[in-house]
């Protein structure tokens, strides 16, 4: 059973290491942006509210998404563990997530960063933005997510520094490489 989050700036490379890990330790991968891009996709009150500061770079409040992962890790699917991917993106998220594991008597494992340069950043967003058609990754608003991460996102790893179970991980490389370093560091 592991219980992870997956921590990075946009284009760092969770979601394709969560999918990977995911497989190895049969737990579902939770990703708030994949909950919140079909709910704009479906035209939910949800999507319809989050569309507006997904488009401009910003984060969605923090009350909408905080309900969005209780009542995931409620579901059974959840029991022998999961991968957060993209939450908590706020000290105050982590303080209501600590809150949400604690009432459904559950410990997080590990904590996994994956540390990338800006600038490899902004190339890996571009090439996503052209590869898979996301209007949330032009120049403008990659730069203003890696502004609202450095601000908002970057003083997480402070805050789970001192638990113990924070990894930093290098994420350049092959991904196979990362892959195997998240392995490792989480055994």
């Amino acid at each position: 059973m592991k219980r992870l989050i997956f921590m990075g700036p946009p284009g760092a490379g969770k979601g394709t290491q969560a999918d990977i890990i995911k497989e190895k330790y049969n737990i579902p991968q939770i990703s708030t942006g994949d909950i919140l891009r079909a709910a704009v996709k479906n035209g939910t009150a949800m999507g319809i509210e989050a569309k507006k500061f997904m488009d401009a770079g910003d984060l969605v409040p923090d009350a909408v998404v905080i309900g969005i992962i209780r009542d995931r890790l409620v579901e059974s699917d959840c029991a022998n563990g999961f991968i957060l991917d993209g939450f908590p993106r706020t000290v105050e998220q982590a303080k209501a997530l600590s809150e949400i594991l604690k009432e459904l008597h559950m410990e997080l494992d590990s904590v996994v960063n994956l540390d990338v340069p800006d600038e490899e950043l902004v190339k890996r967003l571009l090439g996503r933005a052209i590869k898979e058609g996301r209007s949330d990754d032009n120049e403008e608003t990659i730069k203003n997510r890696l502004h609202t991460y450095n601000t908002k996102t970057l003083p997480l790893i402070d805050f789970y520094k001192g638990t113990g179970i924070l990894r930093q991980i290098n994420g350049l490389g092959s991904m196979e490489e990362i892959t195997n370093t998240i392995l490792k560091s989480i055994q």
